[in-house]
C-alpha cells in the first residue's frame, strides 16, 4: 500500500505541473488540458484506504489531488496583474470548475444517485476553503489573485454548503472595501455573480444584500474601474434599472458611455430577440426615456453624444415593436412611433431626439413628403415631427400660405366645436374624463405645431398673407382662444405686420374689443384690416367702447367673473405684446390707453393672479418708458417687502429687469440711490426664507456684479457669505449659481481680482468664528478651504487677458502682505492663524515684483517671526519655507535691502506706524525656540534673518487639501449670510497659550531692527 501510494503521488507530482505549464501559455489547448487534468483527477480519487476495521474510507488520492492543485495556486498567487501567463491559468481554474461540476451532474443523472457528496462537490469546497485564507493575506497581489480565482469559479460552482456560502458572501464583502482598486473590481464581478443566487428572506434583519452592496458601490465607489465592474455585470432588474440609469451623470466619460452602448443598446431585447427588454423604449416610462436622451445628447464628450445618438437610432427602428416588418409601413412612420413614446407638449426632449435622429438618419430625412394627406390628418406626432422637420430643413416643401391657413382654420374650427360639446356634456355628466382632456390638449398642440410652422413661411403671397392675417387676428379677438396659443399667435402677427406700430394697434383694437360690453348694434362697423397702414399714418384706435365698462357694483357675481376672465386675457395678449416691442413707450402712444385702463386697475386689484399679470404689464413698459420706470420703481420695491412669495418672485425679477436696462438711471454713483437700492437688496437676502427667492436675489446680483453695474464691496461680501452659509447648503440654486459666478467674475478681468484680494482677509476673519459655530446637524467648509477658494481666485495665472487690463502678476504679493499683517492681530486664535501660514506656501510669486512691494513683504515676514514667534511645528515651517522662497526669487531685489534707510521714505510713514504699534511679546511670554539656535545674532541684513532663524520642515501638511466640508464644531447657529463691516471682534473665540515645557523666556525685542 505504501508503494502504491507512492505512485499515484509521483504520477501527480509529474503531470499536473506539466499540464499547468502548458495552459499559462495559450488559451487554445485549454480544453485538452481540462480532460487530461480530469482523468488525473478521477484516477487519483479512486485511490481509497480503508479505516476503521473498513467501517470507512479515506479519500487519500482526492486529498493528494487536492494539494498539488493549491500548491498550483500559491505559485500563481504571486504574479502581478497584468501578467498574462496569470491570467490564462485563472482562466483554466474557472474552466476546470465548470467541467467537473458539468460531468458530476451527468453523472449523478445517468445514475439517479441522491448523494450530495460528490468528487467535483469536495474538490470545489476545499479549492474555496483555500482561496478564503488567501483573502486576508497582507500582499496586495495575492489577495487580487485570490479573489480572481474566485470570480472566475462562481459561476460554476454547483453545490456548496450553507456554512461555505455565508463565508463566501461574508468575505466578498469586505473585499468590496478593499483598499486597492484592482483587488475590489473582481470582488464586484464575483459578488455580482453570487448575489443571483441569494434568497432575501435568508438575509438576517440589518444586513445589506448582496444587490444593495452592489448598488453602492456602483454609486459611491471612487474608482472609476469599480463602478464599471459594477455596471457591466450587475444583474439589470426593476431593482437596479434606477441606478444604472442614473450612471448617465456619472463623472467618468468611459462610465456614461458605456451605458449607452453596452447598457441600453445590448439588453434592449432579451438574448434570443423574441421579447422586449427591461430597457426598450416602450417598457421605459417616459421619465426614463427622457432622462436617458436628455443626459445623453446633453453630454459634453463627443463620444457620450455619439452613443446616445446610435441608441436614438436603434429605438426608431423598435419603435413600432411587433409591427416592424409591415411592408406599407415607411421609415417615417418609425419616427412618429418613437414620437408617440415622449412626452411633446412638457419638454424639448423629444425635439432634441427627432433632429438627432434627422442627422444620422439620412435614409429619412432625405425621402421625407408632406403631401395634402398628411395635413389633413394631423396628430400630434404628425405636427410635431413636420414643424422640427421645417425647422431643420427650409429648404423643403414648404406648405402654401393660403392652405395651411385653411388648415389652421379648420383646425381651431373643429376645437371650437369640442369646446362647445363638451360644455353641453358637462352640464349633463359633469367634469369631463381623462380621455376627453388628453384629446383636447392634443388639438391645442396641433394648432400650435402649425402655428409655429406658420412663423417661418415666405409671406411674399398677398393672398394667402391677406388670409392668414385675418385668420390670426380673429383668433386672438376669441375669449375661448387657449392660453397656450395665444403667444403662437402673436409670433404669426408680428411676422405679418410691417412694423412694431401696427402689431400694437392691431392687440389694442382686439383689447378694446374683448372689454367693449356694449351691444354688438352699437359697435361700430369697419372693413377688415389687411395689417397695414401708410408710414405717415400715426396708428391709433379705431374701435372704442362708447359706454365703457360698468362698476363692479352693478355688475352680478357671473359677470364680475366674467369680466376678470377677459381682463386676463387681455393682460396676457399685452405681456405677449410688450414682450415682442423694442421700441419706446413714446413712440407708441397707443400703449398709454390699456395703461390707463387696463394695467393700472389691474396692479391695484387685491386677486392676486390679476395684480401679478398687471404689475409684469407694468414692468414691460417700464423697460420702454424710463420716466415710467423712475415713477414706479418704488411700487416695485414695496411689493417685495410685502407679496407672497410666488409674487414676490415676479417682481424681483422685473426690478432686476429695470436695472439692466436703465443702469444710468438707478446705478449711478451720484445721489446715493445705487447704495440704497444696494442696501435694500442685501436686507432682503439676510432676511428672506424662501429658498427660490433667495436664489434669485443671488443670481440678480451676480448678473449686476458681472457687469460692472453695482461695485459695492458689501455685495461681493454677501454673495460670498450666502455661498459658505450653512443655511443654503441645501439651496442648491444658490450654490451651483455662485460656484459659476465666482470663478467667471474673479478670472474675467484682473481689478475683479484685487478686490477678491482686498476682501479676502476681513472676510475670513468674518467667515473662520462662524464655522465652528455650526449645529451638529449642518454642515460648513472649513477656513481651510475658505482660504484656499480666494487663493484660486486670485489666481493671476487662471485670468483672461482684457484689453487694457494688464494681468497683475503680483497680486498674491499684496495677498501675502495682508495676510501677513492679520497674523499680528492677537485676537486671531490658533487654528485661523495655522491656516493662513499655510496660505503663504500656495501663493504664485512672479518672476518680476515691485522692489516696494516685496522689501514690504520682507519687512513684514521679518517683523512677525522677531514680535509674533509661533510655537506651532507646521505653521512654523509654513513660514520658513515662504520667507525661504522669498529670499531665494528675489534675491538681488533684497540684497541691499536697510530698514533705517526704507524707513525714510516718506509714502511708507503708514507702514513703519503699523509696525511701531505693535507691542512684543512679555518676559514672561513664553515661545518655544530651538536650542540650537537660541544664541544665534540677528544680521544686519533683514533679507537673510528670517529665513536663517527658522529651519523649514520638510513634511508641512497642507491644511487646505480637504475638500469635504468639515462642520463639526458644536455650538449655536449664527445665521448670518451678510456680512457687515461693524466690528465682531468681541464674538471671537480667545485662544489661551497653553506654556509647554522645556522653555525658555524671549527677551524684550525693539520696536525697529537694529541695523548697527
Amino acid at each position: 500500500m505504501p508503494g502504491l501510494v507512492s505512485s499515484v503521488e509521483e504520477n501527480l507530482t509529474a503531470s499536473v505541473p506539466k499540464i499547468f505549464d502548458q495552459v499559462q501559455n495559450s488559451t487554445a489547448n485549454h480544453q485538452k488540458n481540462i480532460v487530461a487534468l480530469y482523468k488525473l483527477h478521477l484516477d487519483a480519487a479512486s485511490f481509497t484506504e480503508p479505516v476503521h476495521d473498513g467501517r470507512s474510507l479515506k479519500l487519500t488520492g482526492e486529498r493528494m489531488f487536492e494539494e498539488k492543485f493549491k500548491d498550483i495556486l500559491c505559485r500563481a498567487a504571486v504574479v502581478k496583474k497584468g501578467t498574462s501567463q496569470g491570467d490564462r491559468i485563472v482562466k483554466f481554474v474557472g474552466a476546470y470548475t465548470k467541467y467537473i461540476n458539468e460531468r458530476a451532474a451527468e453523472v449523478k443523472k445517468e445514475e439517479d444517485d441522491d448523494d450530495d457528496e460528490t468528487t467535483a462537490s469536495r474538490f470545489v469546497e476545499k479549492v474555496l476553503a483555500f482561496l478564503l485564507i488567501g483573502f486576508e493575506a497582507k500582499d496586495k497581489v495575492a489577495r487580487y489573485r485570490c479573489v480572481h480565482f474566485l470570480a472566475e469559479m462562481v459561476a460554476h460552482l454547483g453545490e456548496i454548503s450553507e456554512k461555505l456560502y455565508t463565508e463566501l458572501r461574508t468575505a466578498l464583502f469586505e473585499r468590496v472595501h478593499d483598499k486597492e482598486t484592482f483587488v475590489r473590481v473582481q470582488a464586484v464581478i464575483a459578488l455580482s455573480k453570487l448575489c443571483g443566487s441569494e434568497d432575501p428572506s435568508d438575509v438576517e434583519e440589518g444586513e445589506p444584500t448582496a444587490l444593495e452592496v452592489l448598488l453602492e458601490t456602483l454609486s459611491c465607489d471612487p474608482a472609476a474601474d469599480v463602478r464599471r465592474a459594477a455596471l457591466l455585470n450587475i444583474p439589470l432588474s426593476s431593482a437596479t434599472l434606477d441606478a444604472v440609469l442614473a450612471r448617465t451623470r456619472d463623472t467618468d466619460t468611459i462610465m456614461r458611455k458605456l451605458v449607452y452602448s453596452a447598457i441600453l443598446v445590448q439588453h434592449c431585447f432579451v438574448s434570443d430577440d423574441s421579447a422586449m427588454g427591461l430597457v426598450h423604449p416602450r417598457v421605459l416610462t417616459i421619465a426614463q426615456r427622457e432622462l436617458i436622451i436628455r443626459n445623453g445628447l446633453g453630454d459634453r464628450e463627443p463620444a457620450v453624444r455619439q452613443a446616445a445618438a446610435l441608441l436614438l437610432s436603434k429605438w426608431v427602428d423598435v419603435a413600432r415593436g411587433d409591427v416592424k416588418n409591415e411592408e406599407s409601413k415607411a421609415a417615417k412612420d418609425d419616427v412618429l412611433a418613437l414620437l408617440g413614446l415622449f412626452d411633446l407638449t412638457e419638454s424639448t426632449v423629444a425635439e432634441d431626439a427627432l433632429l438627432s435622429v434627422l442627422d444620422r438618419r439620412h435614409d429619412i430625412s432625405d425621402h421625407v413628403e408632406f403631401k395634402d394627406a398628411y395635413w389633413a390628418n394631423l396628430t400630434p406626432e404628425r405636427a410635431f415631427f413636420v414643424r422640427v422637420f421645417m425647422r431643420r430643413k427650409l429648404d423643403a416643401s414648404l406648405p402654401v400660405v393660403t392652405a395651411l391657413a385653411y388648415h389652421i382654420q379648420a383646425a381651431y374650427n373643429a376645437y371650437q366645436e369640442d369646446l362647445e360639446v363638451a360644455e353641453q356634456e358637462r352640464v349633463i355628466r359633469g367634469e369631463p374624463t381623462e380621455e376627453e382632456e388628453e384629446a383636447r390638449i392634443d388639438k391645442e398642440f396641433v394648432i400650435g405645431e402649425m402655428l409655429k410652422v406658420a412663423v417661418n413661411l415666405d409671406y411674399a403671397d398677398e393672398i394667402g398673407r391677406r388670409k392668414m392675417f385675418q385668420l390670426v387676428r380673429d383668433m386672438i379677438s376669441q375669449e375661448a382662444l387657449p392660453e397656450s396659443l395665444v403667444a403662437r399667435c402673436l409670433d404669426v402677427l408680428r411676422i405679418l405686420s410691417p412694423n412694431e406700430r401696427d402689431l400694437i394697434r392691431v392687440v389694442v383694437e382686439v383689447v378694446h374689443e374683448l372689454r367693449d360690453v356694449s351691444d354688438e348694434e352699437e359697435a361700430l362697423k369697419e372693413p377688415a384690416d389687411d395689417g397695414e397702414t401708410n408710414s405717415g399714418e400715426t396708428p391709433m384706435p379705431t374701435r372704442m367702447a362708447p359706454k365703457g365698462p360698468k362698476s363692479s357694483e352693478d355688475m352680478s357675481s357671473e359677470e364680475r367673473a366674467h369680466m376678470d376672465a377677459i381682463d386676463l386675457r387681455c393682460l396676457s395678449l399685452c405681456i405677449g405684446m410688450l414682450e415682442r416691442v423694442n421700441g419706446t413707450f413714446e413712440e407708441n402712444s397707443t400703449l398709454e390707453g390699456i395703461l390707463g385702463e387696463l394695467i393700472i386697475p389691474a396692479v391695484k386689484r387685491k386677486e392676486l393672479v390679476l395684480r401679478e399679470k398687471g404689475l409684469i404689464c407694468l414692468g414691460l413698459c417700464c423697460l420702454i418708458a424710463r420716466r415710467m420706470a423712475l415713477n414706479s420703481f418704488q411700487l416695485f420695491l414695496g411689493q417685495i417687502q410685502t407679496a407672497p412669495e410666488v409674487l414676490k418672485i415676479r417682481v424681483l425679477q422685473i426690478v432686476f429687469d429695470i436695472l439692466m436696462v436703465h443702469e444710468n438711471d438707478f446705478l449711478n454713483k451720484e445721489g446715493g440711490a445705487s447704495e440704497r437700492i444696494v442696501e435694500f437688496f442685501l436686507h432682503v437676502l439676510e432676511n428672506e426664507e424662501s429658498d427660490k427667492v433667495q436664489a434669485l436675489l443671488c443670481i440678480g446680483l451676480a448678473k449686476l456684479v458681472l457687469a460692472g453695474m453695482i461695485c459695492d464691496d458689501k455685495v461681493l461680501q454677501s454673495l460670498v457669505a450666502a455661498y459658505l452659509a450653512p443655511d443654503t447648503i441645501d439651496n442648491q440654486e444658490v450654490r451651483q449659481c455662485l460656484a459659476y459666478f465666482f470663478p467667471v467674475y474673479c478670472y474675467s478681468s484682473p481689478v475683479n481680482q484685487q478686490r477678491m484680494q482686498q476682501l479676502f482677509v476681513g472676510l475670513f476673519e468674518k467667515l473662520a468664528p462662524e464655522t465652528r459655530n455650526v449645529d451638529e446637524t449642518q454642515e460648513m467648509v472649513s477656513p481651510a478651504q475658505i482660504a484656499a477658494m480666494f487663493v484660486d481666485w486670485t489666481d493671476p495665472q487662471k485670468a483672461i487677458e482684457v484689453q487694457d487690463q494688464p494681468t497683475d502678476e503680483t497680486i498674491h504679493i499684496d495677498l501675502a502682505s495682508d495676510i501677513a499683517r492679520a497674523l499680528f492681530d492677537d485676537k486671531m486664535i490658533k487654528e485661523d492663524k495655522k491656516v493662513l501660514y499655510q496660505v503663504l506656501g500656495r501663493l504664485y510669486l512672479p518672476d518680476k515684483v515691485d522692489d516696494d512691494k516685496i522689501r514690504t513683504l520682507k519687512l513684514l515676514l521679518h517683523n512677525l517671526n522677531s514680535r509674533r514667534p509661533i510655537r506651532d511645528a507646521a505653521a512654523k515651517n509654513a513660514l520658513a519655507k515662504f520667507d525661504a522662497a522669498i529670499s531665494k526669487r528675489y534675491a538681488e531685489q533684497l540684497e541691499s535691502f536697510n530698514e533705517e534707510d526704507y524707513r525714510q521714505l516718506e509714502y511708507l510713514k503708514d507702514l513703519f506706524e503699523f509696525l511701531d504699534d505693535i507691542i512684543p511679546l512679555d518676559d514672561g511670554e513664553e515661545v518655544d525656540i530651538p536650542r540650537t539656535r537660541a544664541r544665534k545674532r540677528r544680521s544686519e541684513s533683514i533679507a537673510t534673518d528670517t529665513t536663517d532663524s527658522i529651519a523649514p520642515d520638510e513634511s508641512v501638511a497642507s491644511a487646505t487639501s480637504s475638500s469635504h466640508p468639515k462642520g463639526k464644531s458644536k455650538g449655536k447657529q449664527t445665521k448670518r449670510r451678510r456680512v457687515s463691516d461693524s466690528d465682531d471682534s468681541d464674538d471671537v473665540l480667545s485662544y489661551d497659550h497653553v506654556t509647554p515645557a522645556p522653555t525658555r523666556t524671549l527677551p524684550k525685542r525693539a520696536a525697529c531692527v537694529n541695523m548697527s
